[in-house]
């Protein structure tokens, strides 16, 4: 039995010419780069899938990925594995504060129709647009105006995680334990349960970032929060993304990344606003 256990842990091995097309295939439908340095995170990560359909190697394995008809549910697992899912609640504090405290209330006094739609693009496990429909309720914003979140990511696994919207210690790193009692309730386990009132104001779906036609389907948005995620797509995959996200804003619609990503070189359709709390792009 340890003799078996053991080759099921091993690696297949990934051929340098397979990694390229598996590689360019996830490229092709997701617009996510993998670079040489990644084979062995590929390499890693899919092998137990491609055991746990008995291939014998990757070959075999992307034969099956280019011809069998179950293909493309194939690579709906694919992309669970291969995408890395790390955040908490109320991440980036500044850029929330600038959200909250000056975004939203811009937005509300040049709209005769006090609606506001926001897309929590690549939201994992649901962390930031539950922060999302916090804060616009500590803010009073529920009472002033009609809000509609909706919130995707490509991972299924993660979606359901975010459904569900259990969380352990871990994803209250930056969240003041009043909050917390607030909006959670602790269960049994130690885990921590969101309140239905909140967890209701969000929208799940899945969505792949690179794909235009579902994306448009989205309509007008206020405001996009794209945070820590095109940092996985190469600059040509950035441009794509970016197109859409501005094709899907209002005029003057504010598109919020992560503190380490930037619009340089990606796109001149934004300008850069420099708010009291943060600095945020704006179509």
């Amino acid at each position: 039995m340890s003799t078996f256990n053991l080759s099921l842990n091993h690696h297949l091995d990934l051929p340098d010419d397979v990694f390229r097309l598996m590689r360019d295939q996830i490229y092709k439908r997701t617009g996510m780069w993998f670079a040489d340095t990644s084979k062995y995170l590929l390499q890693k990560r899919l092998s137990p899938r491609a055991r746990e359909l008995n291939f014998e190697s990757f070959q075999k394995y992307f034969y099956f990925l280019q011809y069998d008809p179950r293909a493309e549910a194939e690579f709906d697992q694919i992309y669970d594995l291969v995408t890395t899912n790390e955040t908490y609640f109320f991440r980036e504090p500044a850029q929330l504060a600038a959200f909250a405290d000056e975004i939203v209330p811009e937005i509300l006094s040049r709209k005769t129709i006090k609606k506001i739609r926001i897309w929590s693009a690549g939201c994992s496990s649901g962390e930031e647009p539950y922060s999302i429909a916090m804060l616009l309720n500590e803010a009073g914003y529920y009472d002033r105006a009609a809000f509609e979140i909706f919130a995707s990511d490509i991972n299924q696994q993660v979606l359901a995680k975010a459904r569900r919207g259990h969380y352990r210690e871990s994803a209250f790193r930056a969240t003041d334990g009043p909050l917390r009692d607030k909006y959670f309730t602790r269960n049994e386990d130690g885990s921590w349960h969101i309140h239905d009132d909140i967890r209701n104001r969000v929208s799940f779906g899945r969505l792949n970032l690179y794909d235009e036609p579902r994306v448009s389907l989205l309509g007008h948005l206020d405001v996009i929060f794209c945070r820590n995620v095109i940092i996985y797509f190469d600059d040509q995959s950035k441009k794509v993304v970016v197109s859409n996200f501005y094709n899907r804003l209002t005029d003057t619609g504010y598109l919020l990344l992560g503190h380490s990503e930037s619009l340089i070189s990606l796109s001149t359709q934004f300008k850069l606003r420099h708010l009291k709390n943060d600095m945020v792009y704006q179509k």
